[in-house]
This record gives structure tokens, C-alpha cells and sequence, in this order.
């Protein structure tokens, strides 16, 4: 077979991929495509057959039911934007959404393909591993579903197996809560995260604290979590917090950005979305969509 000579197949039913999949030697999925057609073209990838999700109209919903949001596989960014229930129940979804790229590619790239990359840089997966979120899979034995901290293996590897492709997340509603997504990059528009981190303040005085861009994988701030949680935010509580940061995450140098630089704005990222998480819980705070830093 040539070089990036591939069949297509645009299933109309989760069944009939799933099929078609077994069938393949090297298949690949097509949610978006922003990251898949590019690989192709670099000659990362050599699918024997691309099976596009996009007519599976089940994968196009949102749906919050019995406090269990529900995003599909081929639901976009921008349709994360404008979608009431996100405003409504999840806002800082949307502000997630509104820091993805472009326009353009917000129109086509998904929420599931960014976790199925799995690259470090991601900005779904700190979100997703904040909520406690999980993983829904289809495959030969059925549905799994799959904690996040569980998903994420490593860099551009997760929990995923052959001949299972991913339905969507589920994400069970933490009750009333207070929510800051923060990235910092170089400049507006199509940059990916030197640092980003998302922080939960709960009405029962916890915290959910998560970083991504600094590791492999996202990494969940459990020493930060235990630190503050029930405690009063106190500046010396903060800047114990802070201090922590240095033992959660890992960051490395690269062309976007030093390891010394990530670590003093995570630092800085923590503290504002910190505030801004509590503020919120209060019913006060930045708007949602305010870029903190």
C-alpha cells in the first residue's frame, strides 16, 4: 500500500464502527481531525482505514441528567460554548472552550479527541481530572468506564484498547461549587499551554485542585488538596500552598517555555484562580471568561 493510502468509512451507528474497526488491520478515528489529519500527513500515523464519528448523531449530545452531565464524542468546542446546559451547570467549561485555539479550530476539535491525544499540553485533561470525571468506552466486551486519574498512562498514551473507541465523559455534578480555569500562554489565539490549572472550591469548604502542561499527565494537587482543605484561606495558608507546588509538579523546558518559569507562574496561576474559585462559590468574583493572568 502507498504511502497514506487509507479507507473511509462514515458509520451512521456506534455498532457499525465498532465493526468496521474490527475489520481493520490499523484503524484510526476521526472526531475532528485536528491532530489525526496532520499526523497522517507527517507520516506519523499509516491508518489502514479512518472511521469518522461525525455521523453518529447519538455522539453529538449534551445532556444533564439525575446531576450526570453528559458530553458525546463528537461534540466540539464551540458547541460546548454555546450550549445552555454548560452555561448554565458547568461555565467554566466554556471558558475552557473559548481558550482553545482558533475559531476554526474550535469549530471542528473535540473535547474527546483532546484526551485521546493525551498530549501533555492538553487543556481538557486537568478539567476532567478536577470533576472526577470518567471515561465511557464501547468495545467487543462491552462499555467501560474509566476514572480519569486512570486514563492518562502517559504522554500520548491512555487506558484505551484495541478495538474500543471512546463514546464520550461523564462527569457527575459536585453540587454547588466555585470554578477557575486558568492557562497561560505566549500570546492570544493558536498557542498551546505552558501552564494551566483548574481549581474547584465546594460548598462543604474542599478543593479540587489540577495542573496540566507541567507533567506527562495531568496531576491532581492531592498535597495541596489536604493542605487547605476545611482550613480558612489565610495568605500564609496560601503561600504554604504555593511552596507545595514545587512537590506536585514536574515542568520541563522547551521551546514554549522554561522549567523555572512554568513553576513561578503556576505558582502565580494558583493564587488568582484560587481566590477566583472562592469568590464564585460567594455568588461575587470575576465573571466567567475573564482571563486571570
Amino acid at each position: 500500500m502507498a504511502e497514506n493510502q487509507f479507507g473511509y468509512a462514515k458509520p451512521k451507528a456506534l455498532n457499525e464502527a465498532l465493526d468496521i474497526i474490527s475489520k481493520s488491520v490499523n484503524p484510526f478515528i476521526l472526531a475532528g481531525g485536528t491532530d489525526l489529519i496532520d499526523m497522517i500527513k507527517e507520516g506519523v500515523v499509516q491508518p489502514d482505514m479512518v472511521v469518522d464519528l461525525k455521523g453518529i448523531k447519538k455522539f453529538k449530545q449534551i445532556t444533564f441528567k439525575h446531576d450526570t452531565l453528559f458530553i458525546g464524542a463528537g461534540v466540539t468546542f464551540s458547541e460546548l460554548i454555546e450550549s445552555e446546559i454548560i452555561k448554565k451547570q458547568f461555565p467554566v467549561i466554556a471558558d475552557l472552550s473559548r481558550t482553545v485555539a482558533s475559531l476554526g479550530i474550535r469549530n471542528r476539535a473535540t473535547m474527546i479527541g483532546n484526551i485521546c491525544s493525551a498530549v501533555p499540553c492538553m487543556d481538557s485533561g486537568p478539567l476532567l481530572a478536577a470533576y472526577e470525571a470518567e471515561v465511557i468506552t464501547a468495545g467487543p466486551k462491552g462499555e467501560r468506564k474509566i476514572p480519569t486519574e486512570k486514563w492518562f498512562i502517559a504522554s500520548r498514551k491512555t487506558a484505551i484498547k484495541k478495538g474500543e473507541i471512546v463514546t464520550g465523559v461523564s462527569i457527575s455534578s459536585p453540587g454547588k461549587h466555585g470554578s477557575c480555569f486558568v492557562k497561560l500562554g505566549r500570546y492570544e489565539g493558536e498557542d498551546l499551554a505552558q501552564v494551566n490549572l483548574i481549581i474547584l472550591a465546594l460548598k462543604d469548604g474542599t478543593f479540587r485542585v489540577s495542573f496540566g502542561s507541567v507533567a506527562p499527565v495531568p496531576i491532581r494537587a492531592k498535597k495541596i488538596e489536604h493542605l487547605i482543605n476545611g482550613h480558612p484561606i489565610t495568605p500564609s495558608l496560601v503561600e504554604k500552598a504555593c511552596k507545595l507546588i514545587e512537590e506536585e509538579i514536574k515542568p520541563i523546558t522547551d521551546i514554549r517555555a522554561t522549567k523555572e518559569y512554568r513553576m513561578h507562574m503556576a505558582k502565580i496561576m494558583f493564587e488568582r484562580g484560587l481566590n477566583a474559585a472562592i469568590s464564585r462559590l460567594n455568588g461575587g468574583g470575576p465573571e466567567y471568561g475573564k482571563n486571570l493572568i
